[in-house]
């Protein structure tokens, strides 16, 4: 009796055995062989409304989870339509599998219906890619690129199928190992560096731990906080690690960089020994980079070498897997303890006190407004209700900011948003793949009315799976991040920014049969959400708030991260 399958049904063999459950995609010409396979197939795919989304819905997934994220398109603007979201989890370091099909093999190059060098345009949006052009080397594609995506510093991988190749018989061996000659990752770190790292830690007076997605991305955080509470150090987190370290910590300041808080950003421009973990020293983060940590030397612990050094000099470099390189740390810092703590006490007690002293002088705190809702008070309204346990899913602009300066996370994985490529659109699709991937849990999603718009049609979404997504819409009616620049540097010349045309999501949601209300009012404000909250199912929320908030504080591109803008200016009286 043969065991000969399909391309199709050795792909979906291969899905199972790297124990996917949910897929997420959008169905065309060259793919319906593995369509006709998914039919009869226990993985769940989910119909996107966009390719793009299907890639942000994957990233959502991933993000929320850890394990790769799937999405798959057709040939052509199928797989075109799919790379924002690929660069996207690139600069994030996502795990994600693309999966895309390509004309039959004979046909490539003639132009054919719906062909594109996928794998060309591909190849700088991703980790690695592959094209596949026989049934028989589907298995060792699709295992090779889980593999890549899931290990080292994660990536997106693609693999571009062909139709022959999906329609060709093959016989499916189980792939047990991966050689890839070419592909090297170091994770233990070197012994000697990390006992020098813990010799340093503690000979530092004003040690400051700067920590990143990459804790996140390794499941470091419980490493992270043993490290943080050896040492009694203060410790901020990015906009890609918020949750690595609990927001409700009594070591954790806020989140650093352009939007972070004074305390965080002078933190780091004081100390005299900056522990970056699992970190790119992003420019959103370091400001000018001549200027940034000035005082200290730079212990830099990351699994890409490629990271180290590349932006900021650092005195002491730890290659490996940030929670090996950690635990290992730990030992080294517990081991010196008994000879080195007692000689620090003192100068850990005045470093805290200058952190203690920048926090009460410019403190992150919520503005509240009597006759129309201020953004910083939504957010506050969210965070009482999510209690640092939901998972919030934003878009990009100038909610996002308010959201990580005002929502705590008390464990990694629940902010899923766009750091490094800064998609406008991602905050629905990704908000659906994480509530795939965890369906008992309350997923908030936050939308400004401009990324809300480019993601509308996955309200589809939404309504056919009724996924418990509270897509939270905070309406300025501007695209308020560039309108905030605009303002503040191009003299309030607002140029194209304005939104003045804006569905009415009661009628919206009724068409999609979506409950919907719009919140106008500070008093209803609280309310309202709860409402949403506990009504099951998806819920939107258009809410009002003030068209001219600017986010705060604010460090100026090109300036210093000493340099923060922390308010609006104030109006000048000119004498009569």
């Amino acid at each position: 009796m043969s065991n000969l399958k399909n391309g199709a049904h050795i792909l979906l063999e291969c899905l199972a055995r790297e124990g996917v459950d949910v897929m997420f995609g959008y169905p065309g010409g060259v793919m319906l062989p593995l369509y006709d396979a998914i039919y009869d197939d226990p993985i769940q795919h989910v119909l996107v409304r966009h390719e793009e989304n299907a890639a942000f819905a994957a990233s959502g997934y991933a993000r929320a989870t850890g394990k790769v994220g799937v999405c798959c398109a057709t040939s052509g603007p199928g797989a075109t339509n799919l790379t924002t979201g690929l660069v996207d989890a690139l600069m994030d370091s996502i795990p994600v599998v693309a999966l895309t099909g390509q004309v039959t093999s004979t046909l490539i190059g003639t132009d054919a219906f719906q062909e594109a060098d996928t794998f060309g345009i591909t190849r700088p949006c991703t980790k690695h890619n592959i094209l596949v052009t026989r049934a028989d080397e589907i298995a060792h594609a699709i295992h090779e690129a889980f593999h890549i995506a899931s290990t080292g510093r994660p990536g997106p991988v693609l693999v571009d199928i062909t139709k022959d190749a999906f329609q060709g018989q093959a016989q499916y061996a189980p792939v047990h190992e991966i050689h890839l000659p070419g592909y090297k990752v170091v994770t233990e770190g070197h012994a000697g560096q990390i006992r020098r790292a813990a010799q340093m830690m503690w000979e530092a007076k004003r040690p400051y731990v700067y920590a990143g997605g990459g804790i996140i991305a390794s499941n470091a955080h419980e490493e992270l906080r043993d490290v943080v509470e050896t040492l009694d150090a203060p410790a901020v987190c990015t906009l890609m690690g918020l949750g690595a370290l609990p927001g409700s910590h009594p070591n954790f300041i806020s989140m650093p960089g352009m939007h972070g808080s004074y305390a965080a950003n002078m933190g780091m421009y004081e100390c005299d020994l900056l522990i970056a973990l699992g970190v790119r020293f992003d420019d959103r983060v370091t400001g000018r980079l001549s200027s940034f940590a000035p005082h200290a030397r730079v212990i830099h612990v990351d699994i890409d070498p490629a990271e180290i050094g590349k932006n900021r000099a650092v005195d002491l470099p730890i290659v490996g897997d940030a929670k090996r390189v950690l635990s290992k740390l730990v030992k080294a810092l517990k081991e010196l303890a008994p000879e080195m703590q007692g000689l620090r006490d003192a100068d850990r007690k005045a470093w805290w006190s200058v952190v203690h002293a920048w926090q009460d002088e410019h403190p992150l705190e919520p503005v509240f407004g009597v006759d129309e809702i201020k953004p910083q008070q939504l957010m506050y309204e969210i965070n009482k209700i999510s209690d640092g346990k939901a998972i919030v899913a934003s878009d990009v602009g100038q909610h996002q900011m308010w959201a990580a300066q005002f929502i705590r996370f008390d464990e990694p994985r629940l902010w899923v948003n766009s750091g490094g490529l800064g998609s406008m659109g991602f905050g629905l699709p990704s908000a659906i793949g994480a509530q795939m991937a965890h369906p008992g849990k309350l997923v908030f999603c936050i939308c400004g009315d401009g990324g809300f718009q480019m993601a509308l049609p996955e309200l589809a979404t939404l309504a056919n799976f009724g996924l418990n997504v509270k897509v939270v819409v905070m309406n300025n009616g501007y695209l308020g991040m560039v309108r905030q620049w605009q303002e503040l540097f191009y003299n309030n010349r607002l140029s194209s920014v304005e939104i003045n045309t804006f569905p009415n999501v009661e009628h919206l949601g009724a068409a999609y049969g979506i409950k919907a209300k719009i919140v106008r009012s500070p008093l209803e404000l609280e309310r309202t959400l709860r409402e949403a909250v506990d009504e099951p199912g998806p819920y939107l929320l258009d809410v009002r708030v003030s068209s001219f908030e600017n986010v705060y504080p604010m460090v100026p591109a090109g300036g210093a991260i000493n340099e923060m803008v922390l308010a609006p200016p104030r109006p000048v009286t000119v004498p009569e």
